[in-house]
C-alpha cells in the first residue's frame, strides 16, 4: 500500500516536470516565468500540492540549467554536430522513477520513533519506518538539513538525505607525519616505506585502450553507443581504486587499525534501504 502511493507520487511527479515543455517551446527556463505557464494546469492535472508542484518546477529549470552548462562546455560536441542537435533540438524529459525533491513541509522526521510522514498524492502517509545503520542515523538525527530526495531503485526506496556538518579544524602541531609521493607505476608510496601499486589498474588501461580503438574502427551507431558507456566505466573504476587506496593511507598515517579491514574492502558498511516493497 505504502509502496504504490509512493511510486504513483513519483510517476506524477515526474509526468509532471515532463510536461512542462514550455520551458522548451517558450524558453522559459527560471522558475518564475515558468510557473506562470504552468503552474495551474500542473496543480490540477497531477493532483499535486502547492510544494510538490513548485519542486516539478524548479526540476525542470534546473535540468535545462544543466543542459545550457553542457552544451556550452562542448560536453556534447561542437554546435552543429548531430549529437549537439539532438541534445538541443528536444525537451528534456524525466524518467517516471527519477528522484523527486521534498522538503520539510512535504516531510517531517520522528527520529526516536524511526518513521516519517510524507506527502503523496494519495495524501499524508503518517508512521512510515525507515532504517539504516546507526552511525548514519546518529549523523541524519543531529546534522539533517534543507531538501532530501525520494527514490526507488530495485524495488528499494530510498530517502537521500542532505547533512550540513562542520568541518574540525586541522591539527596544527601534529604529532608525526607521512609522506606521499605519487607516480604511475606505484601511484602512491609513502615515506614508510609503504607501496600502492598501480600495475592492476594499467593493465585495465590497456585492454580499455585496445577495446576503444577496436569501437572506433567499427565506426557504427552501436560501436559508439558502447565506447560512451565504456568511457564512463573506465573513470568510475580508476576513481575507485585511487578511493581505496587514500583510505588505506588515511589509516596508516592515523596509526590506527580499527578500521583497516574497512579500508582493505573499499568502503564502510551500506546502510539499509528506508522501505521494501
Amino acid at each position: 500500500m505504502q509502496a504504490a502511493a509512493l511510486e504513483a507520487t513519483l510517476h506524477a511527479c515526474n509526468e509532471a516536470a515532463t510536461a512542462a515543455h514550455v520551458a522548451f517551446e517558450e524558453k522559459a527556463a527560471k522558475p518564475p516565468a515558468l510557473r506562470k505557464h504552468t503552474y495551474q494546469q500542473i496543480k490540477t492535472r497531477w493532483n499535486l500540492g502547492a510544494q510538490a508542484a513548485q519542486h516539478a518546477i524548479k526540476k525542470t529549470c534546473d535540468a535545462y540549467t544543466t543542459l545550457r552548462a553542457n552544451l556550452r562546455n562542448g560536453n556534447y560536441g561542437k554546435p552543429g554536430s548531430k549529437r549537439y542537435e539532438r541534445a538541443a533540438g528536444k525537451p528534456v524529459t524525466f524518467r517516471a522513477d527519477a528522484a523527486q525533491p521534498y522538503d520539510d513541509r512535504m516531510l517531517s522526521w520522528q527520529h526516536k520513533q524511526r518513521t516519517v510522514s510524507i506527502w503523496t498524492t494519495a495524501g499524508r502517509m503518517k508512521n512510515v519506518a525507515f532504517t539504516g545503520e546507526p552511525g548514519q542515523l546518529a549523523v541524519v538525527a543531529a546534522h539533517r538539513k534543507g531538501e532530501s530526495d525520494l527514490l526507488c531503485r530495485g524495488g528499494q526506496w530510498y530517502l537521500l538525505v542532505t547533512c550540513d556538518i562542520a568541518e574540525a579544524e586541522g591539527n596544527a602541531h601534529p604529532v608525526g607525519f607521512v609522506g606521499v609521493d605519487l607516480g604511475i607505476v606505484n601511484i602512491a608510496t609513502t615515506s614508510t616505506g609503504k607501496r600502492h601499486s598501480g600495475r592492476r589498474l594499467n593493465r585495465r588501461r590497456e585492454a580499455d585502450r585496445e577495446l576503444r580503438t577496436k569501437l572506433q574502427q567499427q565506426n557504427t551507431k552501436s560501436a559508439k553507443r558502447r565506447a560512451r558507456k565504456h568511457a564512463g566505466k573506465e573513470k568510475r573504476r580508476a576513481r575507485d581504486i585511487n578511493h581505496k587506496i587514500s583510505k588505506r593511507i588515511v589509516v596508516e598515517a592515523n596509526g590506527g587499525t580499527s578500521r583497516a579491514s574497512e579500508a582493505e574492502r573499499g568502503g564502510a558498511p551500506v546502510a539499509e534501504s528506508p522501505w521494501k516493497t
